[in-house]
């Protein structure tokens, strides 16, 4: 925290175009998340693709999801569309202008290989689209966007090292390995020796955990796969003693609060557990998850939960993006220069 920045200077009408403007990381996007339906009807055209709904309309209407299964089944179903290397790229860079423009200065991305190569779509289209993405934002905007291949935990530990293996000519094309799809019945364990190779090979690990299933998940993922960051872990109040695990170890929660509203983990925004994680010292992130699905951005993310949440001001907003950047796999130099450039941006609205 900066305690040379006097937050209270800083009043809640102001808050709002505060959250825009501020500088922030999202550690917590899943790309084919953000393949919004006009971007599917037309890579369906470009490709070929026969979809289920007769217009972008139609498919944004079916957009309405009681549970995490319900909205895999669509989100499946939407990557249909993606077949070529420029398809990977045409996403990518899609979602990069979006962050950039909402200051977003680290963006660490999601994406599922085994969607795709079970269709029959080479693992290196993906890689190789999503990466050239990355690399034209950072020329573009200095933006700085890396990869990381996320496991489907509904599958196999089998295909999931077989994935990893079909990944690793293009080892320096991604930084981590995570875990993500339906959670209940899968329990993180199950990936126990995926994990290990992933991490004797240098890759960072982190994985879904606490969202729809108990806190014993993010034990899990903590003490079997050893992962670095637990994505949500919002059910972590379940247990004291797991709260205070976390602040003591200062374990990231990439928290999604639009996603969390969607997918029913909490009723209603003003309903989200979010000032109480923060309360506990938690280092808590905000970010989009599939934002193309759940309603928005990051800005937008910000935005909705501080109006829905009377107890989130100008401090709790600094420490949500500090500990973005804090939580990010940049470099200690990168991390440093982000913060200065968030700590500047308070200290003038502070002084305006």
């Amino acid at each position: 925290m900066n305690h040379t920045i006097d937050f209270s200077r800083i009043p809640r009408e102001r808050l709002p175009a505060l959250l825009r403007t501020m500088p922030k990381a999202e550690l917590h996007i899943h790309i084919e998340g953000s393949l919004e339906p006009e971007m599917i009807f037309a890579l369906a055209q470009r490709n070929g693709v026969k979809l289920a709904y007769p217009n972008v309309e139609a498919l944004r209407a079916a957009y309405a999801f009681s549970n995490l299964q319900s909205f895999l089944d669509i989100y499946y179903a939407g990557a249909s569309v993606l077949l070529h290397e420029r398809d990977f790229f045409d996403l990518g860079f899609a979602y990069l202008e979006k962050a950039a423009a909402e200051n977003v200065r680290c963006a660490e991305i999601f994406f599922d290989p085994q969607t795709h190569t079970a269709r029959g779509v080479p693992i290196q289209h993906a890689i190789l689209g999503l990466s050239h993405a990355c690399r034209r934002a950072h020329a573009e905007w200095g933006m700085h966007a890396r990869l990381i291949l996320c496991f489907l935990r509904h599958l196999s530990e089998a295909e999931a090292m077989a994935t990893l293996e079909a990944a690793l000519p293009w080892r320096e094309q991604f930084i981590g390995v995570g875990l993500d799809s339906s959670e209940r019945g899968h329990p993180p364990e199950k990936f126990a020796q995926v994990f290990a190779h992933a991490r004797a090979l240098g890759l960072h690990g982190v994985a879904h955990a606490g969202e729809e299933g108990p806190p014993a998940y993010i034990e899990a993922a903590l003490d079997v796969l050893k992962v670095e960051r637990i994505d949500h872990g919002v059910r972590s109040v379940e247990s004291p003693a797991l709260v205070q695990r976390l602040a003591r170890e200062r374990m990231p929660l990439t928290v999604c609060p639009l996603s969390n509203v969607k997918l029913c983990v909490f009723p209603t925004l003003a309903d989200h557990n979010l000032p109480e994680l923060l309360a506990a010292g938690l280092c808590v992130t905000v970010n989009s998850d599939d934002p193309a699905y759940f309603g928005g951005y990051v800005n937008q993310n910000y935005l909705e939960t501080f109006a829905a949440l009377p107890a989130l001001g100008a401090r709790e907003a600094y420490t949500l993006a500090r500990n973005g950047f804090e939580a990010s796999f940049a470099s200690a130099a990168d991390k440093a220069r982000w913060i200065g450039e968030l700590d500047a941006h308070f200290a003038r609205a502070a002084a305006a």
